[in-house]
């Protein structure tokens, strides 16, 4: 079910400052090499982009560079295992699902093993860089593995903490972050834990499911809405497996409506999951904010996400259109 903020009112998310969600990571990885001497980092020759600067300075020993070899770094994480270590392997989230994919599902998640793959870069957001590295479909190839974890927290802070939940449990993860600096807004302090869903404000006309990124857009979609006399009750979906089913089971029932918002592809996301829960279960209208079965472009961050369809704009028409269905 739930964890609820101690506040519950929208006015709470004034941003503190920006950060990229990577840095919330390396941060993390550092805190964890201090804390926990089974956790090794392996990276394909990005240990600068995913901030790994500061836990290779100070624990080489734990530190394997695997060059621009991902499928090979994939195999060695799986082995680590067996010897009773906490390998992360990071890259590009383009890198680290799409290329290795046959890796990730035979040595892996067929095979169980207790691999943290921490993966940059995702989504539209990653910007300049262009469609060959935007990947927008790596959700939908992590969540359809049996077994796998799949994390995607909303800021710095909610990476980080999600970075140490990560290293805590027991089995496969897929830890997807981003690389612009991102408005922080989750306290510091904020528990984290894996399959609960986060309730950011109680309302009854209309629910909005967010992950990622998407979450601070729908925050700002929200606080337009609650101005104009919409009641937004704003879930932050940071784990999208395993699935808070009886949270969002609960929120529907109440507002018999929903939106999903979510950088990536609008098949196989979020959004497909909590359709496919509500079909079976509660079926209710719904609309989804997401990239429509494309590729991406070069461009910077905010121009794709309104290019796309992904900006808080479009929450708020989603919203809307779905509250007239009901």
């Amino acid at each position: 079910m739930f964890e609820t903020e101690n506040k519950s009112m929208l006015e709470q998310y004034t941003p503190t400052g920006a950060k990229d969600t990577r840095s919330g990571f390396g941060d993390a990885m550092h805190f964890l090499g201090k804390n926990n001497p089974n956790v090794v980092a392996l990276c394909a020759d990005l240990a600068g982009s995913l901030k790994l600067d500061t836990f290779i300075r100070d624990f080489p020993e734990r530190y394997i560079q695997c060059g621009i070899a991902e499928a090979n770094m994939m195999g060695i994480a799986a082995g680590l295992t067996i010897g009773g270590k906490i390998p992360f392997a990071t890259t590009f989230a383009n890198f680290a699902t799409g290329r290795v994919y046959d890796q990730i599902r035979q040595s892996i998640a067929y095979s169980g093993k207790n691999v943290k793959i921490a993966a940059s870069h995702a989504g539209l957001t990653l910007g300049e860089d262009g469609a060959t590295h935007q990947i927008l479909e790596d959700i939908g190839l992590m969540q359809m593995l049996p077994g796998m974890t799949v994390i995607n927290p909303c800021d710095y802070n909610q990476t980080y903490a999600a970075t140490i939940a990560a290293a805590e449990y027991q089995g496969p993860v897929y830890l997807r972050f981003g690389r612009p600096k991102w408005q922080i807004f989750i306290p510091n302090n904020q528990p984290f834990e894996i399959g609960k869903a986060l309730m950011l404000n109680e309302g009854t006309d209309v629910t909005i499911f967010a992950t990622g990124h998407l979450v601070w857009k729908s925050i700002e979609a929200a606080k337009a809405l609650q101005a104009s006399g919409v009641s937004v009750e704003l879930v932050n979906i940071h784990t999208i497996k395993p699935l808070d089913k009886e949270a969002i089971l609960k929120s529907v029932a109440k507002t018999k409506c929903a939106v999903v918002a979510e950088e990536h592809n609008i098949i196989g996301g979020l959004g497909s999951s909590i359709a496919t829960l509500l079909a079976k279960e509660l079926p209710v209208p719904m609309e989804f904010v997401a990239v429509n079965d494309s590729f991406g472009e070069s461009g910077t961050p905010d121009e794709l996400l309104q290019k796309y369809g992904l900006d808080s704009a479009n929450v708020i028409e989603a919203a809307k259109k779905v509250i007239a269905k009901k």
